[in-house]
C-alpha cells in the first residue's frame, strides 16, 4: 500500500457519499504536488482489487467497504433523494442469482446489485430493526 493508494483510500471512506475519480483527484492536489488522472484509476484498481472499496456503476464513484475483512458479493441500496448509499450483503439474495446464471448457463464478469430509490430518512420513517 503506497501512500498515493492509501491517501485516496482515505478520501473515499471520509466522503458521506460515493466520490467520482475527479473529485478524488481534486483531494489528492492538496497533499500532492500535480497528481495526474492515471495515478487516481491505478490507485482505485488497486484498491478494488484488495477488496477496500466497491464502485457504484450507476453513479460512477466509489465507496468504501463496510465488510473489507472476507471476500462477499455486495449489493447497494441508493437514495435518489440523499445520495446515501448502504451496502448489504445477504446471502439469499447471492445464492438466488447464483440458481438463476446456472439455469440459463450465463457466466457473470463481475455481479453488482443496485437498488435506487428513497432512504427511510428522506421518506421520513424510521427504518426497521435488523
Amino acid at each position: 500500500m503506497t501512500a498515493q493508494r492509501r491517501r485516496v483510500l482515505e478520501l473515499i471512506c471520509q466522503s458521506d457519499t460515493p466520490v467520482g475519480a475527479y473529485e478524488i483527484l481534486d483531494g489528492l492536489r492538496a497533499t500532492l504536488s500535480n497528481p495526474a488522472p492515471p495515478t487516481v484509476y491505478r490507485a482505485l484498481d488497486f484498491l478494488l482489487e484488495q477488496g477496500l472499496i466497491h464502485r457504484i456503476e450507476s453513479l460512477h464513484a466509489f465507496i468504501g467497504c463496510s465488510h473489507p475483512d472476507h471476500p462477499h458479493a455486495s449489493q447497494f441500496l441508493i437514495c435518489s433523494d440523499c445520495g446515501d448509499v448502504s451496502e448489504i450483503e445477504d446471502p439469499q439474495i447471492t445464492e438466488g442469482l447464483r440458481q438463476a446464471q446456472e439455469a440459463v448457463g450465463f457466466k457473470p464478469g463481475r455481479p453488482v446489485i443496485e437498488l435506487l430509490g428513497t432512504c427511510a430518512q428522506c421518506q421520513d420513517i424510521e427504518p426497521p430493526e435488523r
